[in-house]
């Protein structure tokens, strides 16, 4: 018998709410998929319809990821998680992203769980693409969890959406259960709320069967959400919000928050 996979797809919804200068509000259906990176070979052998690095109905490419080389993702977030101070025991690598469909592919976010051996996550690879083809990652430690529900916050260092401004910090809360998934990202200046996305999602077993399902369910996913994306921005922009202009881009490839450091025993 196959051994039971890691890997899931993912039905959801995201969800953005903005406060900040004019109330804007926007809910789409998307499915996506939480890949065990130690999984693809078995999932490209396994499965009829998602191939890994070759055409297929569904596929993931390695270097659509991490900064585009091809080179193993597990060795690119490991060294990240070695430039945040934390150490990587060989436990699973787990991301959420959307695959390509029909040969294409836009993830405004991908997500890297990293895990210890015991299954705890230790530290959240945040990987962000914005639409004039840049990249950036945070790899921030885990280090506060509360009621199974960890918490990050961060210094934007990225620019996304034209209409948002650069001195602005993120704050992360995210569930990762065995059914469920739910992550909520808050943009904020200062004390004020501008933006809260919100990707709320229920796992599936990974089969052909559900990725058919899914493809007929959301016909033409990937163009969907990058029409998405434009019909928001001209929404948001016929409210009245003024375009903010694109500063360069950042000097680094990702925004390393390290790991706080662990008082000494007594």
């Amino acid at each position: 018998m196959n051994k039971p996979l890691a890997s899931s797809l993912l039905h959801g919804v995201v969800t953005h709410v903005r406060h900040q200068p004019r109330e804007h509000r926007l809910a789409y259906r998307i499915y996506s998929m939480l890949l065990d990176l130690d999984e693809l070979e078995a999932l490209d052998r396994r499965l009829r319809l998602f191939s890994c690095d070759r055409f297929n109905l569904f596929a993931f490419h390695a270097k659509d990821r991490g900064d585009r080389s091809g080179r193993p993702l597990r060795t690119q977030v490991e060294a990240a998680m070695l430039a945040a101070g934390v150490t990587p025991d060989g436990g699973p690598i787990r991301l959420l992203t959307m695959p390509r469909l029909l040969g294409f592919a836009f993830n405004p976010l991908s997500v890297y769980f990293c895990h210890r051996r015991c299954g705890a996550i230790a530290a959240i690879l945040w990987e962000v693409d914005n639409t004039f083809g840049q990249r950036h990652g945070y790899m921030i430690p885990v280090e506060t969890v509360i009621d199974d529900e960890i918490r990050q916050t961060c210094e934007k260092a990225f620019y996304v959406s034209p209409f948002m401004d650069m001195s602005l910090r993120y704050a992360f809360r995210v569930r990762l259960g065995e059914d469920a998934l739910s992550v909520v990202i808050e943009a904020r200046e200062g004390e004020r709320l501008v933006l809260v996305a919100r990707h709320v999602a229920r796992h599936i077993a990974l089969t052909d069967a559900a990725l058919i399902s899914a493809f007929l369910a959301v016909p033409f996913h990937t163009l969907r959400v990058v029409g998405g994306i434009l019909w928001e921005a001209l929404k948001i922009w016929m409210k009245g919000i003024a375009l903010r202009v694109r500063p360069p881009a950042p000097a680094h490839s990702m925004s390393i928050v390290s790991a706080r450091p662990r008082e000494k025993e007594m």
